[in-house]
């Protein structure tokens, strides 16, 4: 019976290194550090772990090394001996009985030790590694400071052997965006999140990628003013501007003043004063087309009037942009009257695409993968820059397995696309 309890100590010991192991190492250091922070027992000595894997795995494997060879030793030899005396008695010859008594208590050992010594533990550590680890840190410390020279021996030969192969000994720990979406599609699944939270979610992260110029509204949309018009036409157009803020310039679009807000101008223009326009312009920042969008949030969040006018390299007006552009980015478009959806999905299959949509937007929406560098920003940009020219009405081209066709054209600029999947 002492052999017996011996065997299934050193299992259960090799599954408490299995456990420890696995719990570490899949522990997230986000979490660990949130920990600490809540002075949870254990917390600091787990996230120490985390951060310094290779004396710790060089610890464990020592541990399940040495619990190997032990079960072999000790619990199998006198086991196997005890079995062979069994058959023995049972009428079985000494050569059989040898065979089966040792060759009957490897496999059962073996069979424990796959199961409580390795798949059990490894399950239970995924269902909470930090909580787990937690608790199993600070004896996992002790153990590695006890067995430091051998540690420090494997963790030594370990790089050295990476370094032998032109690699790190360790991996990059970051969270990639990729994993991001991964793990905010597995939370819509489960149930954890509304798919809405995970539309704005994959929002929040394409606005991280794309440049002022791919949420800004075009100059060729742009509802201004022009101070070089007579004062009729002026307030003819302030009268029926839907917008409660227009951008005013002088001449052109080029010279751009700043921006007037219309509740200000409610009073005179409903009493028919004189309105002197200049006085109720405001400044408003102007931002490259190259800027982030990110910071042209900030940028619209310490203005005095929440517009911003975008200009290229060149100084030319390009568009401006809002907190609602940003929203519309985040959120989706906000269709109106005036606006058609950016892409409907037709009863074959094919979609009926906006030249203005943003492409990363249509991208998620196909399933395609895009380049990282691009030079454009709507799916009429993706055409011209694989057909290298404007197209015509009717022309096509083909990405990522599907088919691109001009449909509609609005003067030189791409209006309707439509995309139909190729045959396999």
């Amino acid at each position: 019976m002492f052999e017996l309890a011996v065997a299934f100590a050193l299992i259960g010991l090799n599954g408490a290194f299995a456990l420890s192991e696995l719990a570490v190492v899949s522990s997230r250091k986000s979490r660990l550090r949130t920990m600490v922070e809540a002075r949870r027992p254990g917390a600091h000595a787990a996230l120490a772990l985390a951060e310094e894997p290779g004396r710790f795995l060089s610890a464990v494997q020592i541990g399940i090394t040495l619990v190997g060879i032990l079960s072999g030793a000790v619990s199998g030899a006198a086991l196997g001996d005890r079995l062979t005396a069994i058959l023995l008695d049972l009428g079985l010859s000494k050569g059989l009985a040898d065979g089966l008594g040792y060759g009957l208590v490897i496999a059962a050992i073996t069979y424990l030790s796959v199961i409580v010594g390795e798949l059990v533990p490894k399950h239970v550590a995924l269902r909470d590694p930090e909580g787990i680890a937690c608790r199993v840190a600070p004896a996992m410390r002790l153990i590695a400071r006890v067995a430091m020279p051998a540690v420090w021996l494997l963790d030594a030969s370990t790089r050295a052997v990476f370094r032998l192969l032109g690699q790190e000994a360790s991996s990059a720990s970051a969270v990639t965006e990729e994993e991001i979406r991964t793990i905010v599609a597995e939370a819509e699944t489960a149930g954890v999140i509304e798919t809405d939270e995970r539309k704005m979610i994959a929002g929040v992260l394409r606005l991280g990628d794309r440049a002022v110029r791919g949420v800004m509204t075009p100059r060729t949309d742009v509802h201004w003013i022009d101070l070089d018009r007579d004062e009729t036409e002026i307030r003819a157009m302030l009268m029926a501007s839907p917008h409660a803020r227009l951008p005013v310039g002088e001449g052109n679009p080029d010279n751009m003043l700043g921006v007037v807000q219309l509740r200000e101008l409610v009073r005179p223009l409903m009493e028919n004063e004189k309105v002197d326009l200049r006085a109720y312009i405001r400044p408003a920042p102007v931002l490259p087309d190259t800027l982030d969008a990110l910071d042209a949030l900030s940028a619209l969040q310490a203005a005095e009037v929440p517009m911003a006018l975008v200009h290229d390299e060149y100084g030319h007006f390009d568009g401006l942009v809002t907190p609602a552009d940003i929203l519309d980015a985040i959120a989706g478009a906000f269709h109106s009257e005036a606006q058609e959806p950016e892409a409907v999905q037709r009863q074959d299959g094919s979609w009926l695409i906006a030249g203005w949509m943003p492409v990363d937007e249509m991208a998620d929406q196909l399933g395609i993968k895009l380049e990282s560098s691009r030079d454009y920003e709507t799916a009429a940009g993706l055409v011209i820059a694989r057909l290298q020219r404007l197209p015509e009405t009717g022309e096509t081209c083909e990405i990522a397995g599907w088919r691109f066709e001009v449909v509609d054209l609005d003067g030189r600029r791409i209006d309707k696309i439509l995309v139909s999947r190729l045959a396999a």
